[in-house]
């Protein structure tokens, strides 16, 4: 959420400058209802003071006095209600408001305007045809997207032997890399979040049909919302920052926004594992941060030897919340495309004047809000995929990578 004080004076100049990002936020409503707002209350004022000179009159008050005051009791309790209505209206407003992008963010309306900033390592040449990790899967046994169909319905798979042991395998290797090398915290938090939770990290209200609710609570669409939250309506101290988390949980996700996109295998689904990063940082480490936040996600590619570029999002493809992204998009042959596997973002204090996170100066002084970050590192189905396509071999089979084959007990997979 950005502070009243900065979009009152730049709402006309962040829809006009930015277009691309503020389409659809009504921010020439919101500079009007703030104006009428200012108004209602520089009149309230007055009409209070009035009141007040009135009753602070010696003796007796006349008939005309009288009559005045009650005229102003009937004006200020009408001017209390309009002025709460307008506070209303803007609050209604300002919750829809997207985070204003970094000046360091290309400039334009979608991924064309989309910046590489690096890549790594060199997508492999096949002497056969790369085929897609559904077929590969498929064939080999670890993977049944027909019998998910038949459990809980489209968007599901199954995986079998070699495929769940994979993907354990990899939960364990992402957090163990991030706990032992980086040296974040390992969290297992709830599964399930409520209302607030998903306020304070910008999934509502303006993304509720992607989210799966069940009774009180809505299934977790990523480990942010759980772990940002943690230190949500806290003060902490500034000896403490950064503080970095990482934990796993299963994402659902309805992808409401995404019918007919990758309708096939294991890229969009309802219900996938991820490894997720959140940062907590100084205001004036933020930027700093973010880059190191992008660099352990990217070692999760290094290590497993996956190709892979980094590229910065332009202001129209920037997330709700985000001031600046980075995606990590790894190579797959089977679709002869790079593919996001991973967004790092900052959100410089948009989610933390949601959620009420702030630090204690170390020299005194007012508590300020902290500036939040996260990235996944990565997107575990999305992982595997990039595995069987990236490793497959002409047989079939599928080779293991050197990083993972102590925790598989094995260099392959083949039927």
């Amino acid at each position: 959420m950005l502070a009243r004080t900065f979009l009152r004076e730049n709402a006309l100049r962040l829809a006009q400058e930015y277009p691309e990002r503020f389409t659809g936020v009504d921010l020439a409503g919101y500079a009007a209802v703030e104006k009428r707002r200012r108004a209602l209350v520089t009149e309230l004022e007055g009409r209070r003071g009035r009141r007040n000179e009135l009753a602070a009159g010696r003796g007796r008050p006349d008939e005309a006095a009288l009559a005045e005051m009650k005229s102003l009791k009937e004006q200020i309790q009408r001017l209390e209600q309009e002025t709460r209505q307008a506070e209303e209206e803007l609050a209604e407003i300002e919750k829809r408001v997207p985070n204003t992008p970094d000046a360091a963010v290309p400039r334009g309306a979608d991924e064309s305007a989309n910046r590489v900033e690096r890549e790594w390592g060199v997508p492999p040449a096949f002497s056969f045809a790369a085929r897609p990790h559904w077929e590969i899967g498929e064939a080999l046994g670890i993977l049944d997207f027909e019998r998910a169909g038949k459990i809980a319905g489209s968007r599901f798979a199954v995986l079998l032997g070699a495929g769940a042991r994979l993907e354990r395998a990899l939960i364990g290797f992402m957090l163990d890399l991030h706990t032992r090398r980086h040296g974040y915290t390992e969290m297992l938090p709830p599964f399930l979040a409520n209302a607030d939770s998903l306020f304070g990290t910008g999934q509502l209200p303006k993304f509720e049909e992607d989210l799966f609710r069940t009774r009180d609570y809505y299934l977790v669409p990523t480990a942010e919302v759980p772990v940002t939250n943690f230190h949500r309506d806290e003060t902490i101290d500034e000896e403490r920052l950064p503080l970095r988390y990482a934990a796993y949980t299963p994402c659902f996700r309805a992808e409401a926004g995404a019918a007919g996109r990758d309708t096939r295998g294991l890229i969009r689904q309802h219900q996938f594992n991820k490894v997720e990063l959140v940062a907590f940082a100084h205001p004036s480490r933020s930027a700093e941060e973010l880059e190191r936040l992008t660099c352990d996600a990217e070692s999760v590619l290094r290590e497993l030897e996956l190709p892979y570029r980094v590229v910065s999002l332009s202001t129209g493809e920037l997330g709700f919340s985000a001031a600046r992204t980075y995606d990590l998009e790894v190579w797959l042959p089977g679709q002869n495309a790079y593919r996001e596997i991973s967004s790092c973002s900052s959100f410089t204090d948009f989610q933390a004047r949601r959620a009420n996170i702030r630090f204690r100066p170390a020299g005194g002084g007012k508590p300020e809000y902290v500036h939040t970050l996260n990235g996944s590192g990565l997107a575990v189905g999305r992982t595997l995929v990039a595995i069987l396509e990236n490793y497959q071999r002409e047989d079939g089979s599928v080779a293991i990578p050197k990083a993972l084959m102590p925790a598989m007990g094995m260099e392959e997979i083949r039927v």
